[in-house]
């Protein structure tokens, strides 16, 4: 079993490691890895910052100027993306009331189309307020966002079904081997050499952060609201999927998540709390995804003859480093940038919008204020939306060796970051794709296994950069540049309600 996500960071390793001689024809790895890094760096100002609209390129829309369902179908942003593409290296129905709310949107809206005041439903204990959620009526979600979550459902059930299916037999196998007599392989005897992590080292961590959380938990229970037992609980939820996800992860290089299952779960057994809905989400669920990169790293220093203890102990200070530079970062932000992540108050193309906040906020109103029973159980009108935990459980021909490659968990996990990702990352990533994998493989296959993961690579640095330098000498300053090119997408119709009787300030009447 290997893991595809370390190759990159192999790449990169070998690209700024290399020695020997120069190869005959072409360039060093070291060569086409600062040249890639240096373009990357000079091209992303356009999409970054002069010529935004490259990020989403919807030549349909221009087509359709006054048709909100011609922008609508070409929207790469706010919605379906036919025919738009993205030039960045960054991007990469009728159900539902599906009319009166935008088609692409993560926010949370009342029946008559107007957005749901959040702060009005929620007590002095931050808790849900039912007189007033009661006189207000439920929430609603747009179609999108409904799916989005439906498709999380049969994303979980079909991970499990697919993982004993299909690698039952070397789960107990290599179980079996675990605690017997291992056959090692020329990486595991060269790493003999070293010492190895003691297992206690281990267990000490795991036990001193358990403990930690118990007792912030009970001792400031009257803010973060989760109760012992639900520590507990999302250790054992974490426990439980490492490992059918963790395989997963290693055939695929993709990792379904748990923040769905989470948040149903005590959004079931300790509702209207959404703070308790987030802790519980991240002891959880990131510590379930935080366990599988622990172990990638780990697979990486493996393979590029690394000590394990030198491995384990710059990955517990580079975490303490981590969180203080994290929170310094965070606490900075909202000391000086006014407004940071209120979408209500601020510019349309401004940096500071926050949307992966802003889907973790509104996911902790659903799952943790509101609950689960009053969106997706008897007291909502999502519940249809749990039949696809059955659509994911499926069992079609797993004797045929061809079904092995057809990955259900992936197929319908590849949606879960929409929102706040968008129909152009898709298209943009699946365009890239199909030329890096298939057309440059086939092509010039020696070509592609040299370069490919040092070029990934090299974008990835050189946007980064760029993003940085951006932000800090232009950005941070308020310099901005505002023409055609800058106004994102094209498409300012695409979020406008088609239902008669709802009006929205810039839409045309329905």
């Amino acid at each position: 079993m290997w893991w595809p996500s370390i190759l990159v960071q192999v790449s990169l390793f070998r690209a700024l490691h290399e020695t020997g001689k120069r190869p005959k024809s072409g360039l060093t790895r070291t060569q086409f890895f600062l040249i890639v890094l240096a373009t990357s760096f000079s091209y992303y100002i356009f999409p970054g910052y002069l010529f935004t609209m490259l990020t989403s390129f919807s030549w349909v829309c221009w087509m359709f100027p006054n048709s909100v369902l011609g922008q609508q179908l070409g929207s790469g942003l706010k919605g379906l993306g036919i025919g738009s593409f993205g030039f960045d290296w960054s991007t990469m129905s009728d159900t539902y009331k599906a009319k009166t709310f935008p088609i692409y949107s993560s926010n949370l809206y009342r029946s008559n189309g107007s957005r749901y005041d959040i702060l009005s439903i929620v007590d002095s204990r931050f808790q849900l307020d039912r007189g007033v959620y009661s006189q207000l009526g439920r929430v609603n979600l747009s179609t999108f966002f409904a799916m989005t979550y439906g498709i999380g459902f049969a994303t979980l059930s079909a991970t499990v079904v697919h993982v004993l299916l299909f690698n039952g037999r070397d789960l107990v196998r290599q179980s079996r081997r675990a605690f017997g007599d291992r056959k090692m392989d020329v990486h595991t005897r060269l790493m003999k050499r070293y010492k190895q992590v003691p297992v206690w080292w281990f267990v000490a961590i795991l036990v001193v952060n358990i403990a930690v959380i118990l007792f912030a938990c009970e001792y400031y229970n009257a803010t973060l609201q989760l109760k012992w037992w639900g520590v507990l609980l999302a250790c054992a939820v974490a426990i439980f999927f490492t490992l059918p996800i963790g395989i997963i992860n290693a055939t695929t290089n993709q990792q379904p998540g748990l923040n769905i299952i989470t948040e149903y779960i005590i959004g079931y057994a300790y509702p209207e709390r959404p703070v308790a809905n987030i802790c519980f989400k991240v002891y959880g669920y990131i510590s379930m995804a935080q366990a599988l990169t622990f172990l990638s790293d780990f697979k990486l220093g493996h393979y590029m003859k690394i000590p394990p203890r030198s491995m384990f102990v710059v990955q517990v200070v580079g975490t303490i480093v981590a969180v203080m530079v994290y929170l310094g970062t965070a606490w900075w932000m909202m000391e000086s940038i006014p407004n940071l992540c209120d979408q209500d108050k601020l510019p349309a193309d401004s940096p500071w919008m926050c949307p992966m906040d802003k889907v973790f906020f509104d996911a902790s109103v659903i799952w943790g204020l509101v609950g689960p029973r009053r969106i997706f159980g008897d007291l909502g009108e999502y519940g249809n939306v749990n039949w696809f935990f059955g659509g994911g459980a499926y069992k079609a021909f797993p004797s045929q060796t061809w079904i092995r490659y057809v990955n259900m968990p992936v197929l319908l996990g590849a949606t879960s970051v929409m929102p706040p990702a968008s129909a152009v990352n898709y298209t943009s990533w699946i365009a890239v794709g199909f030329v890096s994998g298939f057309v440059i493989y086939r092509w010039r296959p020696k070509l592609w296994n040299r370069y490919n993961y040092v070029c990934s690579g090299g974008l990835d640095a050189g946007t980064a950069f760029m993003t940085i330098l951006i932000f800090f000498c232009l950005q941070n300053r308020n310099v901005a540049v505002d023409w055609w090119g800058t106004r994102p997408d094209g498409c300012p119709l695409a979020s406008c309600p088609t239902a008669k009787g709802v009006s929205v300030d810039g839409c045309p009447p329905a």
